[in-house]
Protein backbone atom coordinates (compact mmCIF):
# COMPACT_ATOMS: atom_id res chain seq x y z
CA UNK A 1 0.00 0.00 0.00
CA UNK A 2 1.34 3.41 -0.88
CA UNK A 3 1.86 6.30 1.53
CA UNK A 4 -0.29 8.48 -0.69
CA UNK A 5 -3.29 6.19 -0.24
CA UNK A 6 -2.83 6.13 3.55
CA UNK A 7 -2.62 9.94 3.67
CA UNK A 8 -5.76 10.18 1.55
CA UNK A 9 -7.66 7.87 3.89
CA UNK A 10 -6.49 9.86 6.92
CA UNK A 11 -7.78 13.02 5.28
CA UNK A 12 -11.15 11.41 4.51
CA UNK A 13 -11.59 10.12 8.07
CA UNK A 14 -10.54 13.54 9.42
CA UNK A 15 -13.32 15.11 7.34
CA UNK A 16 -15.87 12.80 8.96
CA UNK A 17 -16.06 9.97 6.44
CA UNK A 18 -16.73 6.61 8.10
CA UNK A 19 -16.37 4.17 5.20
CA UNK A 20 -13.83 3.37 2.50
CA UNK A 21 -16.53 2.32 0.01
CA UNK A 22 -17.02 4.48 -3.07
CA UNK A 23 -19.91 6.87 -3.00
CA UNK A 24 -22.55 7.31 -5.69
CA UNK A 25 -21.12 8.38 -9.00
CA UNK A 26 -22.68 10.55 -11.62
CA UNK A 27 -23.07 9.28 -15.13
CA UNK A 28 -25.24 7.02 -17.14
CA UNK A 29 -26.20 3.74 -15.44
CA UNK A 30 -25.44 0.46 -17.14
CA UNK A 31 -28.68 -0.43 -18.92
CA UNK A 32 -27.88 -2.71 -21.85
CA UNK A 33 -26.96 -5.88 -19.96
CA UNK A 34 -30.09 -5.91 -17.84
CA UNK A 35 -31.95 -9.15 -17.20
CA UNK A 36 -34.58 -8.29 -19.84
CA UNK A 37 -31.95 -8.14 -22.60
CA UNK A 38 -30.26 -11.30 -21.32
CA UNK A 39 -33.58 -13.15 -21.57
CA UNK A 40 -34.32 -11.79 -25.05
CA UNK A 41 -30.87 -12.78 -26.37
CA UNK A 42 -31.18 -16.24 -24.82
CA UNK A 43 -34.60 -16.78 -26.47
CA UNK A 44 -33.21 -15.82 -29.88
CA UNK A 45 -30.27 -18.20 -29.51
CA UNK A 46 -32.49 -21.07 -28.39
CA UNK A 47 -34.83 -20.48 -31.36
CA UNK A 48 -31.96 -20.42 -33.87
CA UNK A 49 -28.62 -21.81 -32.69
CA UNK A 50 -26.95 -20.57 -35.90
CA UNK A 51 -27.87 -16.91 -35.41
CA UNK A 52 -25.03 -14.40 -35.58
CA UNK A 53 -24.25 -11.75 -33.00
CA UNK A 54 -24.80 -9.01 -35.58
CA UNK A 55 -28.27 -10.42 -36.39
CA UNK A 56 -29.19 -10.45 -32.70
CA UNK A 57 -27.98 -6.85 -32.38
CA UNK A 58 -30.14 -5.78 -35.32
CA UNK A 59 -33.26 -7.59 -34.09
CA UNK A 60 -33.02 -6.31 -30.52
CA UNK A 61 -31.55 -2.89 -31.42
CA UNK A 62 -28.66 -3.33 -28.98
CA UNK A 63 -25.00 -2.59 -29.62
CA UNK A 64 -23.07 -5.50 -31.12
CA UNK A 65 -20.44 -5.31 -28.37
CA UNK A 66 -23.16 -5.54 -25.73
CA UNK A 67 -24.68 -8.60 -27.39
CA UNK A 68 -21.20 -10.16 -27.52
CA UNK A 69 -20.76 -9.50 -23.78
CA UNK A 70 -24.19 -10.99 -22.97
CA UNK A 71 -23.61 -14.12 -25.08
CA UNK A 72 -20.05 -14.86 -23.97
CA UNK A 73 -19.85 -13.51 -20.42
CA UNK A 74 -23.39 -13.57 -19.01
CA UNK A 75 -25.02 -16.52 -20.81
CA UNK A 76 -21.69 -18.35 -21.26
CA UNK A 77 -22.27 -19.67 -24.79
CA UNK A 78 -19.57 -20.93 -27.14
CA UNK A 79 -19.79 -21.09 -30.96
CA UNK A 80 -19.13 -24.64 -32.22
CA UNK A 81 -19.61 -25.57 -35.89
CA UNK A 82 -21.62 -22.39 -36.44
CA UNK A 83 -23.98 -23.23 -33.54
CA UNK A 84 -24.22 -21.67 -30.09
CA UNK A 85 -23.74 -24.24 -27.35
CA UNK A 86 -23.41 -23.91 -23.59
CA UNK A 87 -19.76 -24.16 -22.54
CA UNK A 88 -20.49 -26.74 -19.86
CA UNK A 89 -21.94 -30.16 -20.65
CA UNK A 90 -25.44 -30.77 -19.37
CA UNK A 91 -26.04 -33.68 -17.00
CA UNK A 92 -27.73 -35.83 -19.69
CA UNK A 93 -24.75 -35.28 -22.02
CA UNK A 94 -22.35 -36.43 -19.30
CA UNK A 95 -24.46 -39.55 -18.67
CA UNK A 96 -24.64 -40.27 -22.41
CA UNK A 97 -20.85 -40.00 -22.78
CA UNK A 98 -20.34 -42.29 -19.79
CA UNK A 99 -22.70 -44.91 -21.23
CA UNK A 100 -21.01 -44.78 -24.63
CA UNK A 101 -17.60 -45.19 -22.99
CA UNK A 102 -18.78 -48.21 -21.03
CA UNK A 103 -20.26 -49.77 -24.18
CA UNK A 104 -16.96 -49.19 -26.00
CA UNK A 105 -14.82 -50.66 -23.23
CA UNK A 106 -16.90 -53.78 -22.55
CA UNK A 107 -15.96 -55.69 -25.76
CA UNK A 108 -12.32 -54.65 -25.35
CA UNK A 109 -12.18 -55.91 -21.79
CA UNK A 110 -13.83 -59.22 -22.72
CA UNK A 111 -11.50 -59.79 -25.67
CA UNK A 112 -8.41 -58.54 -23.86
CA UNK A 113 -7.78 -62.08 -22.60
CA UNK A 114 -6.97 -63.19 -26.16
CA UNK A 115 -4.34 -61.76 -28.44
CA UNK A 116 -7.01 -61.08 -31.06
CA UNK A 117 -7.45 -57.56 -32.28
CA UNK A 118 -10.84 -55.99 -31.68
CA UNK A 119 -12.13 -53.20 -33.91
CA UNK A 120 -15.10 -51.14 -32.85
CA UNK A 121 -17.27 -49.39 -35.42
CA UNK A 122 -19.91 -46.76 -34.75
CA UNK A 123 -23.15 -46.69 -36.74
CA UNK A 124 -25.18 -43.60 -37.61
CA UNK A 125 -27.59 -44.16 -34.75
CA UNK A 126 -24.78 -44.53 -32.23
CA UNK A 127 -24.79 -48.33 -32.40
CA UNK A 128 -21.45 -49.93 -31.65
CA UNK A 129 -20.22 -53.22 -33.07
CA UNK A 130 -17.08 -55.08 -32.08
CA UNK A 131 -15.36 -57.13 -34.79
CA UNK A 132 -12.50 -59.52 -34.03
CA UNK A 133 -9.51 -60.40 -36.22
CA UNK A 134 -10.24 -57.93 -38.99
CA UNK A 135 -7.83 -55.44 -40.47
CA UNK A 136 -8.99 -51.99 -41.35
Amino acid sequence: MSKTQVYQWCTWFGEGRSSLNDGLKSGRPKTSTIEKNNTRVNKLIKCDRRIKISEIALKLEILRSTVHEIVHDTLVYLKVSARWLPKMLMEDHKLQRGEISRRLLLPCQQDNKDDDTTHISVGLGGDFQAKNNQRI
